[in-house]
């Protein structure tokens, strides 16, 4: 079992979904683990969930101060940081028609701008052989109806992965995109599903996968574990697929 004893793990957005199921695998596995979220309550259950192996840190990903903020306390409290992931973002599925200004601005602050200058930022405070995981989705690769601006968003982290990666290897720092497809978290929600309407819609989707069901947010947890570690020791600049072969299709 992969052990990360003595570790610091940074996750944006890990107080729910596949930010949180990461954080908890990286906890038990031995992690230091540092979260960040926009909602106070979520970030205080989702520590209370992980364990005294984790902390919270609350801000807004769009706002470069807030990475600066993330990057001094655990440069003060840690020193270093040996994993980064990029996990925060945000999805509003509209035709391209129907965009709003502020929802395409949301979507880049979040998605595109939160990990540029997240990376950016704690770019000093990693050590050395480092590994940054950054979250992408099957949406880059994949026309998806309503994901026009959302895709773009995702488009533009693979661009800074492979650029990353170039930049990074100097110091044997690794950048990879973790790519998930529909995966069962509190997505639909999010979205707009209605509660009576979500089974149907899980339904949907999972009859456009290969392997017929939506992913879990642990199956993707173990696919960052993987590229955290020295397991992915040979590997940078790779988009690693994680959403059943629906990207095949």
């Amino acid at each position: 079992m992969t052990n990360l004893n003595g570790k610091v793990a940074v996750i944006t957005g890990g107080n729910s979904g596949i930010g949180l199921a990461s954080a908890k695998l990286f906890a038990e596995r031995g992690a230091q683990v540092v979260i960040t979220g926009r909602r106070q309550q979520a970030l205080d259950e989702a520590v209370q969930e992980i364990g005294p192996l984790a902390i919270a840190i609350r801000g807004d990903v769009a706002d470069p101060k807030h990475h600066r903020k993330v990057a001094d306390i655990v440069r003060d409290r840690f020193g270093a940081v040996d994993i980064y992931i990029a996990n925060a973002g945000i999805n509003t599925i509209t035709s391209s028609a129907e965009v709003s200004e502020d929802e395409f601005d949301a979507q880049f602050g979040v998605n595109a701008r939160g990990t540029f200058f997240g990376v950016q930022a704690i770019s000093p405070v990693l050590c050395d052989g480092a590994s940054i995981i950054l979250l992408g989705s099957l949406a880059s690769d994949k026309v998806l109806d309503g994901h026009a601006v959302y895709a773009g968003t995702k488009a533009a982290i693979g661009a800074f992965a492979r650029s990353w990666a170039l930049e990074f290897s100097k110091r044997n720092i690794r950048v990879n995109m973790l790519s998930p497809g529909p995966t069962k978290t509190a997505i639909l929600e999010k979205l707009g599903v209605p509660p009576d309407e979500r089974e149907a819609f899980s339904e949907t989707m999972a009859s456009a996968i290969p392997l017929g069901r939506l992913g879990q947010p642990t199956e993707l947890a173990h696919a960052a574990l993987f590229l955290a570690t020295d397991s992915s020791s040979f590997v940078t600049g790779i988009n690693l697929r994680v959403d059943g072969g629906m990207a095949l299709l």
